[in-house]
């Protein structure tokens, strides 16, 4: 009698192992359709916000002012040089004096008008003082682009504090002393539009970034409540945008503190122009989110809808590339606290470098 009933429930335990695992199998294969799909509306729903202005887009560009914010390299460098080609008048700041000075001469010779202002967007006194000269100058700011902006990649425990402080200094304090002047600025002359640099980590945090991935997940709460209250106090006519790329291919990495112990890496990175093409054109049709391409806005959508498996995944392709993949690499502060000399242009070679790496790291084998 006793042996038939274990017979029986070793049977019906069995059947339910089948249920659960089928089950799971179906659930799984659900999952990644929906995932896909995610990629796929992202996919779809990407070229036009990236797509280079036509002649119309750029006739409304011509004669407005645009502050750009971290004008000397990168996105900053990319946005005010196509800007000059536009016929813009073009504020530049950032740190690096004499990079400025080159950027202007490339947006003058393209036929826009430029200016040129020292600031370290840390600074409070700083960045009023750009404020004030740009009044000066031009009378109005049209459009306030905050684009500076400092990594620190590795265990958040190795990583200096001093270094923390100052990316949350630079990339979150810096955006609210730069937000506000601007805000200021608008509310005086009745519109304008601020945009604010955010990150595809505004939304889907990665392992390894954990104090930059705070400060880019706060400024895209701090732009959607400033938002808010723009509208609440009845000005419909001052926009906040927050744009969020991808990992893209600027002198970013080589100037984010590091220490991984390798060299700093991420997976399929983007080129920058998809970034430079989609500020100036979100600029004129203000939205109050843009994601950059396809690869952002799949994440976006992907960690909204399954946060615990997107960040498992992202995790690992992030430790894969930031521990398995990168050759070694001295630790450094990059240009969190002092501007560096290196990382000069719009893009910076990041994926060739990678490229390199990988070839090397299989010689290896």
């Amino acid at each position: 009698m006793i042996a038939h009933l274990l017979n029986n429930t070793n049977g019906c335990l069995s059947k339910l192992t089948l249920a659960v695992k089928q089950s799971q199998k179906h659930q799984l294969k659900q999952f990644y359709i929906s995932f896909a799909f995610c990629l796929l509306v992202g996919f779809m729903l990407t070229g036009c916000a990236t797509a280079k202005l036509g002649s119309s887009g750029q006739a409304k560009v011509k004669g407005k002012t645009y502050v750009i914010v971290g004008a000397s390299s990168g996105f900053g460098r990319g946005v005010a040089e196509q800007l000059g080609s536009y016929g813009a008048n073009v504020v530049l700041a950032s740190r690096r004096t004499d990079l400025l000075e080159e950027v202007a001469g490339k947006v003058r010779a393209n036929g826009g008008t430029a200016m040129v202002v020292t600031t370290d967007i840390s600074k409070p006194d700083d960045v009023q003082n750009l404020a004030a000269a740009v009044v000066k100058q031009y009378g109005k700011v049209d459009v306030w682009v905050n684009m500076s902006g400092v990594g620190a990649i590795g265990r958040f425990w190795e990583i200096p504090l001093e270094d923390q402080a100052k990316v949350i200094d630079v990339n979150l304090k810096g955006v609210i002393y730069a937000s506000y002047a601007a805000v200021k600025l608008f509310k005086a002359q009745g519109y304008g539009t601020l945009i604010n640099m955010g990150s595809v980590e505004s939304e889907s945090p990665l392992a390894y970034h954990a104090t930059y991935a705070a400060t880019k997940g706060a400024i895209l709460k701090f732009d959607e409540a400033l938002s808010q209250e723009l509208r609440l106090s009845g000005l419909k006519q001052i926009k906040v945008v927050t744009v969020e790329p991808w990992a893209v291919d600027t002198p970013f990495w080589g100037h984010a503190a590091n220490y991984s112990g390798g060299t700093a890496r991420m997976a399929a990175m983007d080129g920058p122009e998809k970034v430079v093409n989609a500020v100036i054109r979100v600029s004129l049709r203000p939205r109050k989110e843009l994601p950059v391409g396809w690869k952002a806005r799949g994440a976006r959508n992907s960690h909204r809808l399954f946060p615990r498996f997107t960040e498992w995944l992202s995790g690992n392709i992030v430790h894969k590339q930031q521990y398995k993949k990168s050759m070694p690499k001295e630790a450094t502060s990059g240009s969190v606290h002092q501007p560096m000399s290196t990382g000069r242009g719009v893009e910076d070679g990041v994926r060739d470098r990678m490229k390199k790496e990988n070839e090397e790291k299989k010689k290896q084998r």
